[in-house]
């Protein structure tokens, strides 16, 4: 069987729903309890190193201190931003928006200087993208290629980038290829098999992986995640581009709707001390009908940018937008569909982030 061939079976599966309670192993009545409440017994198994095997955790180079600001997220938003034909956004107006995100998250004057504030030239950075729904709403060059300059200009060496993800279509979804990034930049897919380290038992869920080289040999990550309808946790956003997109199992991480079983990955050492930045790209929402843009119809401009360094608040953000477009269209609370996407809540009761909404501050800009 081909690499190709792989992929769309794993695709159909999680499309279908058809991993059934067989397919994922015996610790899933663990995860199975957390859909609602995140237990005590598996907050701690999580939270717990002794539980999750060899210490992976990545440290900021020697005398760096990333900028982090919990519950506060920046959105820009520009009328007129998308290209003719409403998918991609037109590049000036990208990076003009970005900037915009960054200064105001951080307080900086300029790109450059912002992204100094997430990365340090002694990092090794790999910048997560999402292409998912292939070229009709995934992440934009535009809005990645200025950022991956920007870090260039700050001071991290090209060869230190390498840009993410799972497979060649979905990377194609982006438009980013080895010939339009910086030189020096890497990119590469990692096909679900790409991985080093040791296989690792999750705490809560009774399923071992790996997570991906690109990953594991960072010492910084940069997610670039979508706003979008998912037809099995109900919405997929920040924490599920990276605990999704960057190990070898997903797919035995989608039942009981993936809850808790995204907190319990973003919580793993690999994942939560190399996030650095979350960026947005809301150039378009898909309120229903995702990850794989099954109802075109349901994909709408929205002509936004999001920043911040905390995914859970983002995420919350993410599926209170996504809940308004689909009342607004006459569909059901992704709740009354059975599909809540409870892991939100069960990543902000592990410290992952802010879920709670009267705490988390959005500033809104519009340019």
């Amino acid at each position: 069987m081909t690499a190709h061939d792989r992929e769309l079976d794993i695709l159909n599966a999680i499309e279908d729903a058809k991993r059934s309670r067989r397919s994922f192993l015996g610790g899933a009545a663990a995860a199975a309890a957390g859909v609602v409440v995140l237990g005590e017994t598996v907050a701690h198994a999580a939270t717990d190193p002794a539980a999750a095997g060899p210490n992976l955790a990545a440290s900021p180079p020697p005398g760096f201190s990333p900028f982090a600001a919990p519950g506060r997220i920046v959105k820009v938003k520009k009328a007129g931003s998308l290209q003719k034909n409403k998918i991609y956004p037109v590049p000036d107006d990208a990076k003009a928006m970005l900037t915009r995100c960054l200064t105001e998250l951080t307080g900086e004057p300029d790109l450059v200087k912002a992204v100094s504030r997430f990365v340090h030239k002694d990092d090794k950075v790999c910048v997560k993208v999402n292409g998912i729904a292939l070229r009709n709403h995934s992440t934009n060059l535009e809005l990645v290629i200025p950022f991956i300059e920007a870090m260039i200009a700050s001071g991290v060496p090209a060869e230190h980038i390498t840009v993410l993800e799972q497979y060649g279509s979905f990377l194609a979804g982006t438009r980013i290829n080895q010939q339009n990034v910086p030189a020096g930049v890497k990119v590469t897919v990692h096909q679900n098999s790409d991985a080093t380290m040791p296989e690792r038992m999750i705490p809560g869920t009774g399923v071992r992986t790996k997570f991906v080289r690109a990953l594991t040999e960072s010492t910084a990550a940069i997610n670039f995640s979508l706003i979008k309808d998912h037809s099995i946790c109900g919405y997929t956003g920040c924490l599920k581009n990276m605990t999704h997109g960057c190990q070898i199992y997903p797919h035995y991480y989608h039942t009981h709707h993936a809850s808790p079983q995204i907190a319990l990955l973003y919580a793993q050492d690999i994942v939560k001390t190399r996030v650095r930045l979350n960026i947005t790209d809301a150039f378009q929402v898909m309120y229903h009908g995702g990850p794989l843009d099954k109802q075109p119809q349901c994909r709408v401009p929205y002509e936004s940018v999001f920043a911040t360094t905390d995914p859970v608040a983002m995420d919350t953000i993410g599926t209170e937008i996504v809940e308004q477009f689909r009342a607004e269209n006459g569909l059901k609370s992704l709740a009354a569909e059975g599909r809540p996407p409870a892991y939100i809540k069960a990543a902000g009761d592990l410290g992952l982030g802010i879920a709670d909404r009267s705490k988390i501050q959005v500033k809104e800009v519009v340019i």
